[in-house]
């Protein structure tokens, strides 16, 4: 006859079982590439809006992207140049602003191959990823780019004067802006493997000689710029960012 505790255990393993188990699905594998195509085209199509949209406001976005070089006079090298920057610009900030449609595209098409266990870290990854994305951009906008620049505006200001490529300027403030965004997510990787018992707290501390030295590579390739400042400015968010999330993954008892 089976004790109460037994019994507690294995409502414990079966538990786990279908935690383990993903939601039946009923569509074929056709079914899922046309479901595929339809969600990419919706991303596609609010792509393209968005960016035709900030085309029409364009130059306002730009004004706003070109206040950290003040003082510095923009050239255009090349016929037509400003106008490639102009699609170059829209096309970034179009993407920024269909983001949102892109996700719960991605999220409709994944969650019915998904366990229940990991639907339950869907809503914090999500969220958690969009505000850390976006504080990056806050961070590379407000701190690297102006800290690289007045590195380069100052180098060499009473030699040579300061008039830049606009196309090559917006090429090194896009690109800085999105690889931080990028770097920003390491907390929400943190918190996955550690929710999934892949890595805990403890092991991921152990091994801060090897993250100190990758946060220095990291800042070395991520910034387009060669100066020591942006690089140290990223290198040590790297840093904050990895024993933040170690924070995190430490909280939730991983």
């Amino acid at each position: 006859m089976a004790t109460k505790e037994s019994a507690t255990v294995n409502v414990e393993e079966n538990k786990d079982y279908w935690e383990q188990i993903p939601q039946p699905a009923e569509m074929s594998f056709f079914d899922h590439l046309e479901e595929l195509r339809t969600r990419l085209f919706i991303g596609l199509i609010s792509v393209l809006v968005s960016a035709i949209a900030c085309f029409a406001f364009v130059r306002p976005i730009v004004g706003w992207l070109e206040i950290p070089a003040q003082g510095v006079k923009f050239l255009q090298l090349a016929p037509g140049e400003f106008f490639f920057v102009s699609f170059q610009v829209a096309g970034y900030t179009g993407i920024l602003l269909a983001s949102p449609i892109i996700i719960y595209q991605i999220i409709q098409f994944v969650v019915p191959g998904l366990t229940r266990k990991e639907r339950k870290l869907l809503a914090p990854v999500v969220f958690g990823s969009s505000i850390l994305f976006f504080a990056g951009l806050a961070f590379a906008y407000y701190l690297l780019i102006p800290a690289a620049l007045n590195f380069f505006i100052s180098y060499g200001g009473d030699v040579v004067e300061q008039s830049w490529s606009i196309d090559n300027y917006f090429k090194f403030v896009l690109l800085l802006m999105f690889c931080t965004g990028i770097t920003f997510q390491i907390p929400v990787i943190q918190l996955l493997l550690g929710q999934l018992n892949l890595v805990s707290s403890k092991q991921m501390l152990s091994g801060w000689r090897i993250v100190i030295l990758g946060a220095v590579i990291i800042g070395a390739i991520v910034t387009p710029s060669t100066d020591p400042l942006t690089q140290s400015l990223l290198g040590g968010a790297v840093l904050a960012l990895y024993f933040g999330g170690i924070a995190a993954v430490k909280l939730i008892g991983k």
